[in-house]
């Protein structure tokens, strides 16, 4: 008798002998094996289970709270897991989109007639040779970056950097209708169905950013491709389910820095007491997009809420009119803090009011009430002339402390984020008949234009110190209050400086830091592939019809490219005060999204995407004017 000593090794010729048995339906009716082979066969096999879950890494019997795993949403659709999620704190009243007769919005471009064959030879070279950045761009994703959020553009790595749902992609969908790109379209189209918003890949969510760039990349690819690809808006609809369960807390306000687990387990959930300003205010249009296209109101309630709070308080801030960089949102103070600007952190709250408007289609006062008492003050207190050598009548947007509505202390501290006021004042200037603000606008935009000239790179930093004019009437270049504007930002220096004069520190400082005339500091160096700087320009251009800027685009656009395109695509700059930048191994959506975009439509003919046809959210997303 054979015992059983089989080792697991050797279950596998044991399976080849047992093949060898007849079964009931084979011509033979008796197997041939003796019996006790037959018997030691199957206390082997036996044994052989028995003995591999025994060895089995965890022990072959798991303690009982092992078994007892967490609670986890059903696996389905991103949609149906936060639709069916019940809501703690339900909405009882709706608001319901605006109804009635639109009101009557002024033309905003301007009337284009003909072009010569030169003019178009020229417009068109520059437009395909945009398009080719974007191609590069594009190929290098698609190669070694696909379905991930960010491709690294001088290692050839990926990144994730909002919820891991492909930004780039997405965010790049409607930039790829735009260029006819129409094969990379519809590739990128059908990949999106294997997006799982149910499971973001990071622990936090960014309420803000995904809803700019998913929601609104969505919302836009569905409107420009004249809602020919329905998983477009479906989508969005998903995006906006999962969105909407950050709404969830008791004021209805939601919480910009997202748990998205928590909320998906039913975790009790409040706003933040410190909610940046951008952040709470600008999911206006991408929200009512969606309930219009949805034909859901939800969203546009949602939104409403936020917007009640911004009419009730904004003159009840330290600047009336105005809120600081951050609110309480949870507990719905939107009048705290003392710092207030147009750029970083407050800057796309300012820009969504008039294109809400104009969205709503006239329909809501409201819009046009927050917009024209915001930018008065922001003319009175904001925008400044600065000190060029040059003495050019441009303006820049800078900042403000206001401790006490009567302590005001104006903050000449510019950002590349901020150029996109020149474009939001012009186009105001049409919309709500306020043709003395356009020359506003167009000077706000030419004040970066100078940036741009004025760096060595010929680009314009992430943020600096101007040195404001003392005399808006007579702005004429003095040295003098250019070295003490610098002078106050050296300080006492080393031991070694305090041996040279006040004139000669300051000279020193003003070349070991590398600043130009009429800059008294630089706070960041770096240019990340921004957008607003062209976005005005292109604004200006499509409202006036001065194809000058069209040049002047093209300038920013050579000296852009020329720095940051590397093997795979473009990379952001490390710093532009030198001649050759450095690079950096970064490249945010907003590259395709943004900035190749509207350096492309300024090129285009004016009825591609025409100002009177769409609104573009904060990350260049042009959403349909309803008719």
């Amino acid at each position: 008798m054979r015992t059983c000593v089989y080792p697991l090794a050797g279950l596998a010729e044991l399976t080849s002998e047992l093949t060898t048995i007849p079964t009931p339906t084979a011509p033979a009716l008796h197997y041939s094996m003796p019996p006790a082979k037959r018997f030691t066969i199957l206390c082997c096999i036996a044994a052989a289970f028995l003995l591999v879950g025994f060895y089995r890494p965890t022990g072959f019997r798991l303690p009982q709270q092992h078994l007892e795993l967490p609670h986890r949403p059903p696996i389905d659709d991103g949609r149906s897991r936060w639709a069916n999620r019940p809501q703690q704190h339900p909405v009882t009243s709706m608001t319901l989109l605006p109804s009635g007769g639109a009101a009557s919005i002024p033309r905003i471009q301007h009337d284009f007639g003909g072009e010569t064959a030169e003019v178009r030879e020229v417009r068109e070279t520059r437009l395909q040779t945009v398009k080719d950045s974007f191609v590069h761009t594009w190929k290098g994703y698609k190669e070694h970056a696909w379905m991930e959020d960010e491709l690294a553009p001088l290692s050839g790595g990926n990144r994730t950097t909002f919820g891991g749902w492909a930004a780039t992609l997405v965010d790049s969908l409607d930039t790829l209708w735009i260029m006819g790109l129409h094969d990379d379209f519809e590739q990128a189209a059908a990949a999106i169905k294997h997006l799982d918003f149910a499971s973001p890949k990071t622990e936090f969510l960014n309420v803000f950013e995904t809803t700019i760039r998913y929601l609104g990349g969505f919302l836009a690819a569905y409107d420009i491709s004249d809602g020919k690809y329905p998983i477009l808006l479906e989508k969005a609809i998903e995006v906006g389910e999962m969105l909407y369960a950050a709404f969830d807390t008791p004021n209805r306000m939601p919480v910009a820095r997202w748990n998205w687990r928590g909320a998906a387990l039913g975790n009790p959930q409040e706003a933040q007491d410190h909610t940046l300003l951008a952040e709470i205010g600008t999911l206006s249009l991408e929200f009512t997009r969606l309930s219009q296209l949805s034909k859901d109101p939800k969203y546009f309630d949602a939104i409403s809420r936020i917007t009640e709070q911004f009419d009730s308080q904004q003159m009840r801030t330290n600047l009336p009119g105005m809120w600081a960089i951050a609110v309480n949102a949870r507990t719905a103070n939107f009048s705290q803090g003392s710092y207030f600007t147009l750029g970083a952190m407050a800057d796309s709250l300012y820009e969504y009011f008039s294109k809400e408007y104009i969205l709503l289609g006239g329909r809501s006062e409201q819009y046009r009430r927050l917009y024209e008492r915001f930018i008065d003050v922001a003319k009175e207190h904001l925008f400044f002339q600065p000190l060029t050598k040059d003495n050019r009548d441009i303006l820049l947007s800078g900042g403000l402390t206001a401790d006490t509505p009567t302590e005001r202390i104006p903050n000449p501290h510019c950002q590349h984020l901020g150029c996109f006021t020149g474009g939001m004042v012009a186009m105001g200037a049409r919309i709500f008949d306020r043709p003395a603000d356009l020359a506003i606008g167009r000077k706000l935009m030419e004040g970066c234009v100078w940036a741009y000239e004025t760096m060595p790179s010929g680009i314009m930093p992430e943020s600096f110190d101007a040195v404001q004019c003392g005399d808006v009437a007579n702005c004429m270049w003095d040295e003098n209050r250019w070295f003490e504007a610098v002078g106050k930002k050296v300080g006492e220096g080393s031991e070694a400086d305090k041996s040279l004069s006040f004139e000669e520190r300051v000279r020193q400082k003003i070349q070991e830091r590398r600043l130009v005339p009429g800059i008294s500091s630089i706070g960041d160096r770096r240019y990340i592939l921004r957008p607003e700087a062209i976005e005005s320009v292109f604004i200006l251009y499509r409202i006036t019809g001065d194809t000058t800027l069209q040049d002047t685009a093209w300038t920013m656009f050579q000296a852009i490219t020329k720095h940051t395109r590397t093997k795979f695509a473009h990379a952001a700059l490390g710093d532009v005060t030198v001649g050759e930048p450095p690079q950096v191994d970064s490249m945010e959506s907003f590259w395709t999204a943004e900035t190749l975009k509207y350096f492309y439509l300024i090129f285009s003919k004016p009825e591609v995407v025409s100002l009177d046809n769409y609104v573009l959210n904060t990350e260049a997303h042009p959403f349909r004017r309803p008719k």
